[in-house]
């Protein structure tokens, strides 16, 4: 776990804009600033999948490199604020999950909520809605934006069979491209909205791709296939050439509104 007395909310991994392309990671980084200490649990917890994505950070950092393209990962633990959740979301700051109580979260006043929001949560989506803007902006066409997590093997006692999922709403542009490409593979068992439903109301791919009616895709992979370097180089080596594959179809680029099957939404000019 680490903690430093100057934070950065987000990390940024220069790129080539002009392939249309947008690396995200939500759930990157564990870190939390020195005043946080360690939100009252064992430094034990931030090893566990509560605190972070475990093999993401570096899949994120190997596929920008084998893409080309700009990435932007959050640095702090999702125990701090789940940048991965609405504003209004009761998951956003978790008192309680997968077992562990959080004292530092408990109890949350309304002005710390804020806060924390202002200070980490804020910060990293207007990063996130900078990179995409910048990436139209040099390709004067819409973005493809591509976002990578990691699940548990097993989850309240049951095993997960998956070895990667791909998590979507109703803009199966990118998602169904990706499940068939994975799917060529006779080796993986690939979910499709498994081990999660992709349609989210507020999260990150709501937030700035449903909206913006711009393709996208929140892919899951299995986090003791990417736990060490090797097996997280490995997925990166797999991934990249399917997703510069998907980012070369004319359609992802074209800006469509799907809507979502969380109900109407407002969409952005």
């Amino acid at each position: 776990m680490v903690r430093t007395a100057v934070f950065p909310p987000f990390e940024i991994i220069e790129g080539d804009r002009s392939r249309g392309l947008v690396l995200l990671a939500d759930h990157a980084g564990r870190a939390l600033p020195d005043e946080y200490g360690d939100l009252g649990l064992p430094t034990t917890e931030f090893d566990r999948h509560i605190a972070y994505d475990i093999g993401v950070e570096r899949v994120t950092r190997q596929l920008a490199r084998l893409t080309g393209a700009p990435a932007l990962m959050a640095n702090f633990s999702r125990l701090l604020i789940d940048p991965n959740r609405g504003e209004d979301d009761p998951t956003l700051i978790r008192q309680l999950y997968d077992g562990t109580v959080v004292p530092g979260n408990y109890p949350m006043g309304a002005e710390e909520r804020e806060r924390r929001l202002d200070r980490f949560y804020r910060p990293y989506h207007d990063a996130v809605g900078a990179m995409i803007s910048s990436v139209h902006e040099a390709t004067g066409r819409s973005p493809f934006i591509f976002s990578i997590h990691s699940f548990t093997p097993v989850m309240q006692g049951r095993e997960r069979p998956w070895h990667v999922g791909v998590l979507w709403d109703l803009d199966d542009r990118a998602p169904k491209a990706l499940i068939d490409a994975l799917s060529e593979d006779p080796t993986l068992v690939v979910g499709d909205n498994e081990p999660y439903d992709g349609a989210l109301r507020g999260d990150t791919m709501y937030r700035h791709a449903i909206v913006n009616g711009f393709a996208h895709a929140l892919i899951e992979i299995r986090q003791d296939l990417i736990a060490d370097d090797s097996g997280a180089d490995e997925w990166a080596a797999r991934l990249a050439p399917i997703v510069d594959a998907v980012n070369a179809r004319p359609e992802i680029h074209e800006r469509q509104k799907f809507g979502s099957r969380t109900g109407p939404i407002e969409h952005k000019t």
